[in-house]
């Protein structure tokens, strides 16, 4: 029997697991929201690159620069949603700003949220407004296929029902999608539902609920050499331009893109080479 009851008592555990404790906040810049059970896991070391080396984003830099300082300096604020050509630079640029922001002497909190954890945002936010601390809420590559009702729960995040969005938790996400879904995904929208007009609506207005739209474009040539060289400079790496020029052209090419990451993939390979280490 005792067994039994231990057996019935494990599994009303998985059921209703223990609520998260709070988080110690103060051990770190950034965190990952995990569920099953909740949990905030510090990040010692953030993956990401100086500001500046970001080229060819001047507009949308800027105007998310600012935006962030508003915000951790606790003045009014949007939620952002970077969109655009895979490749830009789009969650650099955040990853980046937050960087910045901090070393002003702003402390400022980036806590990643996975799309599949979009459910659990409610439980996630409950823990954030009762901190002190100020928050950049992350989610990268954001986008919704047919059928996925993950979209609702977004909501939270932006409009934050009767309670309202949390006042020290702004909300930044990338999309490769303007409008977060596929254009043939609204198409079939419109031609299969019974209202088409209202279930494109309640889908696509979900993008309108960002105050601020930041498009990311492809590079031009120019700009993209602008990169390599940008940081052949701050690594101290010395290749005659010509050379240099040839080479990244070459690798571009053979690769049918050319973007803010292939122009990283190709000074990776070219500091290998030269034995530098990043």
């Amino acid at each position: 029997m005792a067994e039994d009851l231990s057996r019935i008592a494990d599994a009303l555990d998985r059921m209703a697991p223990v609520p998260l404790s709070v988080p110690d906040f103060e051990s770190a810049e950034a965190f990952v929201w995990h569920v099953a059970p909740d949990r905030l896991t510090p990040i010692r070391s953030i993956s990401r690159i100086e500001l500046d080396l970001l080229v060819g984003i001047n507009r949308s830099r800027d105007t998310l620069l600012q935006n962030t300082l508003q915000f951790a300096r606790g003045f009014g604020a949007n939620n952002a949603l970077l969109w655009g050509a895979r490749g830009m630079g789009k969650s650099s640029l955040i990853k980046a700003v937050h960087a910045y922001v901090c070393a002003q002497g702003h402390p400022l909190k980036i806590v990643e949220l996975q799309r599949e954890d979009l459910p659990s945002v409610s439980r996630l936010l409950n823990h954030l407004r009762a901190s002190k601390h100020r928050f950049l809420l992350f989610c990268d590559d954001l986008s919704f296929a047919h059928d996925d009702q993950h979209y609702k729960s977004l909501k939270a995040v932006l409009d934050g029902g009767i309670e309202g969005r949390p006042e020290n938790v702004l909300f930044y996400a990338t999309s490769n999608r303007r409008h977060l879904m596929p254009r043939d995904m609204i198409e079939n929208e419109r031609s299969s539902s019974i209202n088409p007009s209202e279930a494109v609506e309640e889908k696509v207005s979900l993008s309108d609920r960002f105050g601020l739209w930041l498009g990311f474009h492809p590079c031009t040539q120019d700009e993209y050499l602008d990169m390599i060289n940008g940081y052949c400079v701050a690594y101290g790496i010395s290749v005659s331009p010509k050379i240099l020029h040839s080479e990244a052209i070459e690798w571009q090419a053979t690769r049918g893109a050319r973007s803010g990451r292939v122009a990283w993939q190709f000074f990776v390979d070219l500091a290998g080479r030269s034995g530098v280490p990043l």
